[in-house]
């Protein structure tokens, strides 16, 4: 089934990242170095400025903010009173830079790695997916965590979602062109790697619905495909703009999808050129699992 989209907001630099929390689409507009809310009609505001390249966001079961600095390879702990602290430094894992994130609800930050210069290395060089433990919600304030290797060969990890049961993370490798999904073990590690989908696009941000089937952006193609687990493609959502980025399911029904569009070139993006929209178009089956 083919879907088309209206533009919902304009004006944005390069949205990515979306995510639908306490009544509002939460996005990083990475150039802009900002960490956007918009509300469901279309009103925006930057919740934090400077934010030195953002990238993937999530919540601890606390309500603090988790953001990704990708350039940086930082993770920041956001307190509802607005206090910033570095709670972990990703360098050590990750040579290039960082990207999307998806938190557990115990509280754990799943973290994917470039492993290449998306401009001028080898995008064949592998990565991973790194996991930053904050499920000791009782302690007083943020401290310094230490990150651990979730996952390695990963072929770009971008993307990632965690079934309702919260037992099974599936990510997106954007340089394999599959998702990829490993079963979560209580104490928050990955096990039995195994192929999802395979996909004939290379696949960025990604969300889950309640029939457990994933809408998958495709940065190359100027589109968002929902496909089940095996890589049947059921619909596909034409954007405005040339390349879709990410996704999200939202809304008051969880209904609404949400997509971060841009239009821009490789090496126009390295220099933070671009033009962004918020996309979106009513889906049949509403959000599930995280984010």
């Amino acid at each position: 089934m083919q879907l088309t989209t209206t533009i919902l907001l304009d004006g944005l630099t390069f949205p990515e990242c979306p995510r639908w929390h306490d009544g509002a689409l939460w996005f990083s507009d990475v150039h802009a170095h900002k960490v956007m809310r918009m509300t469901p009609d279309g009103r925006a505001e930057a919740v934090i400025e400077n934010a030195h390249q953002p990238a993937g966001l999530g919540w601890l079961p606390n309500g603090d903010l988790l953001y990704v600095r990708m350039v940086d390879r930082t993770l920041v702990r956001r307190s509802e009173a607005g206090i910033e602290t570095i709670v972990a430094d990703l360098s050590p894992f990750e040579g290039v830079q960082i990207n999307d994130m998806t938190v557990s609800g115990q509280g754990r930050a799943y973290i994917g790695g470039f492993g290449f210069d998306i401009n001028k290395g080898d995008p064949f060089a592998m990565s991973s997916i790194m996991m930053v433990d904050h499920s000791d919600v009782a302690q007083p304030s943020p401290t310094v965590s230490q990150a651990v290797i979730a996952a390695d060969n990963m072929r770009f990890p971008n993307g990632m979602v965690i079934t309702p049961d919260g037992k099974t993370l599936i990510a997106a490798e954007t340089v394999g062109r599959c998702l990829t999904a490993f079963d979560i073990a209580d104490n928050g590690t990955l096990s039995n790697r195994r192929e999802w989908a395979a996909l004939t696009v290379f696949p960025d941000g990604i969300c889950l619905d309640a029939e457990n089937a994933i809408w998958v952006a495709s940065p190359t193609s100027g589109e968002c495909l929902r496909v089940k687990e095996g890589g049947e493609v059921t619909h596909r959502v034409k954007a405005h703009a040339k390349g879709v980025y990410a996704c999200m399911l939202g809304g008051d029904d969880g209904r609404t999808l949400y997509l971060c569009s841009a239009t821009t070139t490789g090496p126009e993006l390295a220099q933070g050129i671009s033009t962004g929209w918020i996309e979106v178009v009513e889906a049949d089956v509403a959000h599930a699992g995280l984010p």
